[in-house]
């Protein structure tokens, strides 16, 4: 994956600024086709997007 400020990715992905911005900060969600943009412009395929771990110290259920 890439390593892209959110002013490059914002760019890359033809995006506003301030979109990029709310998406990572879990402000808003995002639809499909921007998703699709954003791994466009971070040369990955959407699923990686959603690999991830969990941390280790969230609280039980």
């Amino acid at each position: 994956m890439k390593h892209l400020s959110q002013e490059e990715l914002a760019w890359k992905a033809d995006l506003e600024l301030s979109q990029i911005s709310r998406i990572e900060r879990g402000i808003i969600n995002t639809s499909v086709s921007q998703l699709f943009s954003i791994a466009t412009a971070l040369e990955v395929q959407v699923k990686e997007l959603f690999e991830f771990e969990w941390p280790n110290d969230l609280p039980a259920d």
